[in-house]
């Protein structure tokens, strides 16, 4: 930078400090208490400042770098109103466990407690969605605090926040020890002997095993199938793990939860042995309260918080799978996982019907939709999705190829998260294709990303799933016994407008011509949206046996009901 020492701001140096820990794009709109630090970005060269419509999609733009790099990303907000619009994607950040720094500046901190123009209180507002939360007061606070937040964000797994006032960051920068790179090196735990012992004496006594493997695990997805290779155990996963692991382990049969498959669930309410790997499932109520349980986590605050835990493990996945592998035995009985994987398979062939009835104009199944993007897709696609039926849809027909990732809300569960998260997925994966599967409700929440999609030329893919309705709402309401109320949305056609503002769009309601549309999408060379025109009353019973057997033909709420019955 041109300034010296002696000129250089606290902006400056909060600009090379966020540099030389590796933060390259920070997700932002500038103004008033942020323009030293814009402008302090600019001259340094090395943090790309991304112009975004709204702060909360900056947000979700640096939660899906963070999640996709594993690496620092970082999002701010001008005073008052603009940081206050970060605290949705923060949320999703911290509950998603991405390493993001958020700076939120504000008024001068000599009008704190004045109720001063756009005054707010970030260390409050934010109290309960960090890892580190500070403000500071004056410039010889900044630099240590900084480097406390990057260096928690990075070592704990969540969101690092600085309050800077407006005459914090204009004023002369002071020099300090603090360092200019975040010092955290990975060293991750190790179980101990006892617990490998303790785990290994469950599992060797057990008749029956069952995995459920989260996000925690996807690193080591090999020895989790070489683990359920040599005790017979299904593997069931969470819907945010599910792309990573599935295609690894060969006795999987399922996610769980209330989107997930009665298989997983029946598999892990039956095993004598349930062994929990990385993962932070939030519903308690579908565990045994009967059965043994192992918990694996990196996390110790984890440990035992849904469930009767017998052995707890804070250990890295990897870590504990190799020290335990050697001590268990093989079992040779396949009658519980025969039953487990018969009961995928019947699942996976329910799944076939409605993908064979693709629909009728006006009315395209989003099944089928979901299976020709599955097939279509590059075999190392990126997938953001939002919130709603289009988990439902993405959870049971995407699949994995050969290095695919999918990210969403899939713990803080926020609409129109798809879109701006496939700002920051492009940006942090120039070379992969990334595919954002909105619903109508979220893409119409956060439309103005359309913009900078544009203004910066991603060539991100949009998919619009457009059933003029909140589907999933409207489906929790038919559910309980309820009249669906203030549910529908009147949309305009997605596609011809956003061909007016630059992108490369249409929108189809023929099943019929929704192939070669979607090839055509796909193959654009810039920004590419495709709307289509879906079946509102589609819906699944995956989840529940019960259910899924009694479906039939004309019922509105059936996964297999043919349309025009």
């Amino acid at each position: 930078m041109e300034n010296t020492q002696e000129k250089k701001k606290v902006a400056d140096q909060v600009a090379e400090m966020i540099a030389d820990a590796g933060v390259k794009h920070l997700y932002a709109i500038t103004g008033d208490s942020l323009n030293d630090l814009t402008d302090a970005l600019v001259r340094d060269g090395r943090v790309k400042f991304v112009h975004m419509r709204h702060e909360e999609s900056g947000a979700f733009a640096a939660s899906a770098e963070a999640q996709l790099t594993g690496k620092l990303a970082a999002c701010a907000g001008s005073s008052g109103p603009g940081h206050v619009h970060l605290i949705n994607g923060l949320y999703d950040a911290q509950r998603s466990n991405a390493p993001v720094l958020a700076i939120a500046s504000t008024c001068a901190s000599s009008m704190f407690g004045t109720e001063y123009f756009q005054e707010t209180n970030p260390t409050l507002l934010f109290s309960n969605c960090n890892v580190y939360n500070e403000m500071a007061t004056t410039p010889t606070q900044v630099p240590h605090m900084l480097q406390a937040a990057m260096q928690e964000a990075i070592g704990r797994g969540g969101v690092g926040i600085i309050g800077l006032p407006a005459d914090v960051i204009g004023q002369p920068a002071v020099e300090s020890y603090a360092s200019t790179t975040t010092l955290y090196t990975q060293r991750l735990p190790e179980p101990s002997e006892s617990e490998i012992e303790a785990a290994a004496q469950l599992i060797n006594n057990a008749k029956s095993v069952a995995i459920f493997a989260g996000s925690g695990a996807k690193n080591a997805a090999g020895l989790v199938n070489e683990l359920s290779e040599k005790v017979n155990a299904p593997v069931a996963t969470t819907y945010k793990s599910q792309l990573e692991l599935m295609g690894e382990c060969k006795n999987y049969v399922g996610h769980m939860a209330y989107l997930g498959m009665w298989s997983a669930e029946q598999a892990i309410a039956s095993a004598d042995v349930l062994i929990l790997i990385g993962m932070n499932f939030p519903y308690p109520g579908f565990f045994p309260t009967d059965k043994k349980i192992i918990q694996v986590d990196v996390r110790a605050e984890r440990l035992g918080r849904k469930a009767k835990i017998d052995v707890a493990v804070r250990s890295d996945a990897g870590l504990f799978l190799k020290a335990l592998l050697p001590k268990v035995n093989v079992k040779t009985d396949t009658a519980f996982l025969d039953n487990a994987l018969a009961d995928y398979a019947s699942i996976k062939e329910k799944f076939e019907e409605p993908v064979k009835n693709p629909g009728v104009k006006g009315s395209v199944r989003p099944e089928y939709m979901l299976s020709l993007l599955d097939k279509l897709a590059d075999d190392n696609a990126v997938f953001t999705v939002d919130t709603g039926m289009n988990n439902l849809w993405t959870s049971h027909y995407l699949t994995q190829k050969s290095g695919r990732s999918m990210i969403g809300s899939f713990t803080h569960g926020s609409m129109a998260n798809a879109m701006p998260m496939a700002i920051g997925a492009k940006f942090a994966c120039p070379d992969r294709q990334v595919i954002a599967v909105c619903g109508d409700g979220g893409f119409a929440m956060l439309m103005g990303e359309l913009l900078t999609i544009i203004q910066y030329k991603l060539p991100v893919k949009l998919l619009v799933a457009d059933n003029r309705t909140l589907a999933f709402v409207k489906w929790e309401m038919e559910m309980a016994g309820l009249t669906p109320n203030e549910t529908n949305l009147t949309n305009p056609d997605f596609g011809k407008m956003a061909q007016t503002i630059g992108f490369q769009a249409e929108t189809v309601d023929d099943p019929a011509e929704l192939e070669a549309a979607m090839t055509r999408w796909l193959a654009a060379d810039g920004p590419a949206l495709l709307s289509v025109v879906t079946d509102p009353d589609a819906a699944s019973f995956s989840f529940s046996k019960d259910l899924m057997d009694s479906a039939k033909p004309g019922n509105p709420l059936s996964n297999f009901a043919p349309l025009g019955s």
